[in-house]
């Protein structure tokens, strides 16, 4: 996926995070979303102007972000 596509940066948001394009949607809340375990479908339905195919930009942007981070092991 080219989620370039679908996300963008906002300057009307102070913070700069990274959003859905057109919206003030910032993927940081649709990965909280997500992970609280929200389904696609109910973050459509919260959100009916985005689509399955910018959720899964979300991922895609998350997942290239990680690919360069650097991972500190997990100590349980």
């Amino acid at each position: 996926m080219c989620w370039q596509n679908y996300i963008t940066t906002n300057p009307k948001i102070p913070s700069r995070k990274p959003v859905i394009s057109g919206t003030r949607i910032t993927v940081e809340l649709v990965i909280e979303k997500l992970a609280a375990g929200e389904t696609i479908d109910q973050i459509i339905e919260s959100h009916p102007h985005i689509t399955k195919e910018y959720i899964l930009a979300c991922l895609s942007y998350v997942a290239d972000s990680l690919k360069n981070e650097l991972n500190f092991p997990i100590i349980k």
